[in-house]
């Protein structure tokens, strides 16, 4: 006599939710060759157009003869930022993911993360104003100099109104989307992937603050940086931080704007 067959469990996943749950970048199989080659050709390019900026100003050449010029804003503004977009298209090019698999949850709808993003920074902008002011006052007290950040002080400078439209324009698109993708979609998701969850954490926030070059906005973007992995690891993708990150940038843009106008910073 024949034994009847045992019921089968099986669990059903939408094919959005597999399809995100494996677009997570530090959950697919990455291709080291490729990986390394995109590292070399970022680095290669990054270095290469800084370079070129560097001997178009002192060859004085129209448009590069300073800092504040449009073709070394361009140089400065796209050498890092440019190239790191470009190898994150061929990254996910290699690796058959595309942009929107990069979102993050699929039941993490965009309203949800945007609601997430402005109640995380109602708490964190506070704190990072705080540490802020308290290293300002450290630093005075030691005879240390305060100085503004090198993009405020490029943008303060900058006295052509087409310059600063594309500089606000590039601080709240390209420059977000560029430094997630390098220091939580790479350089996080990497490290994790390696074996140091720890580490990850550390190296990409700290790597995160340093480049901005910033003696007392070191500990405010130290903890901004935490906080936007914490939002990566959240919501399993690039949207969140992306927005946070766009967000912040717009609240400095517009702070420095209002203290501008009222005289509280220089013409």
């Amino acid at each position: 006599m024949q034994m009847p067959l045992c019921p089968l469990k099986i669990a059903i996943v939408s094919p959005p939710r597999l399809r995100y749950a494996k677009a997570v970048l530090w959950r697919i199989p990455w291709k080291p060759e490729i990986v390394l080659l995109l590292v070399g050709g970022g680095l290669t390019g990054w270095f290469g157009c800084t370079l070129l900026g560097e001997l178009l100003r002192l060859g004085k050449v129209s448009g590069f003869a300073s800092a504040y010029e449009p073709g070394s804003l361009l140089v400065a503004t796209l050498s890092l930022h440019g190239t790191t977009v470009i190898a994150a298209a061929f990254f996910l090019h290699f690796h058959q993911l595309t942009w929107r698999d990069l979102t993050g949850r699929a039941d993490w709808r965009w309203w949800r993360q945007a609601g997430l993003v402005l109640g995380m920074l109602v708490v964190v902008l506070p704190l990072m104003g705080l540490l802020k002011t308290g290293a300002e006052a450290v630093m005075q007290y030691f005879g240390l100099p305060v100085e503004d950040q090198a993009a405020v002080d490029i943008l303060l400078k900058t006295g052509s109104p087409a310059a600063r439209l594309y500089l606000a324009v590039f601080t709240v698109t390209l420059a977000p989307l560029a430094e997630e993708i390098l220091f939580r979609g790479l350089i996080y998701s990497g490290l994790k992937k390696a074996g140091w969850p720890r580490a990850a954490w550390l190296i990409n926030s700290g790597a995160f603050a340093a480049i901005h070059f910033n003696l007392p906005i070191l500990l405010p973007l130290f903890l901004f940086a935490l906080v936007q992995t914490w939002l990566y690891e959240k919501t399993e993708g690039l949207l969140a931080p992306v927005l946070a990150h766009s967000l912040f940038n717009a609240i400095n843009l517009v702070t420095l704007y209002i203290l501008f106008k009222i005289g509280q910073l220089p013409t």
